[in-house]
């Protein structure tokens, strides 16, 4: 196992390692509003009030915070159209779509064994 890490080619990249990069993409991507927003965003632009309600329980302070970490990670894109009210919408990047193929399949265990998690004590 590699216990460094770089910034050039892929092969260099190890998660593992405290120094690399990858860690801080890690940590966005296993963040629970993340994962959800990344997902809710999958079928196309969504606004802010739409993904708001979408994602139940999430706070405006929250999402907001959440958007902007995944825009700034270039996984979603946030499109501002001249009019009065402004009408931003949020969508995936070409990088949020590779992404959100794994988390829908993460999503999707989850649901599928949640019973069975339930049964042995874990959740």
């Amino acid at each position: 196992m590699t216990t460094e890490c770089s910034t050039g080619q892929h092969s260099d990249h190890d998660v593992y390692a405290a120094q690399c990069p990858c860690r801080a993409m890690l940590d966005l991507l296993a963040n629970k509003w993340s994962a959800l927003a990344i997902g809710a965003l999958e079928d196309g632009p969504l606004r802010f009030g739409e993904l708001q309600r979408f994602l139940q329980g999430v706070s405006p302070k929250v999402l907001t915070q959440t958007l902007r970490r995944l825009e700034e990670a270039g996984i979603v894109d946030r499109t501002i159209y001249p009019a009065v009210p402004l009408h931003v919408e949020y969508s995936l990047t070409d990088l949020g779509r590779g992404v959100a193929v794994p988390l829908r399949l993460l999503r999707t265990w989850v649901e599928d064994n949640m019973d069975d998690m339930n049964a042995a004590g874990c959740a």
